[in-house]
């Protein structure tokens, strides 16, 4: 009894020290993600120092696609990529470049999106949607 009751303290204080540390997106950066058909958004705020890749598949049943940025980052550096279903690059930009966007041209179909993250402080805001 008594090397557990010392060691429960030494595992509770190595796991609420790797709660509190940064680097990966965790439920204080309250992110939101939605994945539908034609209409992909994503959203994450609060990012301290956040070094993380995230990778989606998005249905896309169009030939290309309208990419809106609105982020806000203070530090870091953060990418979107885009892969049509054959994983050609159809899109690639910096997150700190606002405004709205086209991808190059290619087929229907499971479409990746991949956010990578690099040492990001700030706010990360995009929607991809199916061009008309």
């Amino acid at each position: 009894m008594r090397t557990r009751f010392f060691l429960a303290p030494a595992v509770a204080a190595a796991v609420i020290a790797a709660c509190n540390s940064s680097g990966v997106i965790g439920p204080s950066n309250q992110l939101q993600v939605t994945n539908a058909a034609d209409d992909f958004q994503f959203q994450v705020s609060k990012l301290a120092k956040v070094s993380q890749t995230l990778q989606y598949t998005w249905t896309n049943t169009g030939d290309s696609a309208n990419v809106n940025q609105a982020s806000a980052l203070t530090a870091g550096a953060a990418t979107l990529t885009i892969r049509d279903p054959a994983a050609t690059v159809v899109y690639q930009a910096d997150l700190t470049k606002n405004g709205t966007f086209h991808t190059a041209k290619a087929t229907t179909g499971a479409w990746t999106i991949e956010v990578n993250l690099a040492n990001v402080n700030g706010v990360v805001n995009f929607r991809v949607q199916k061009a008309p």
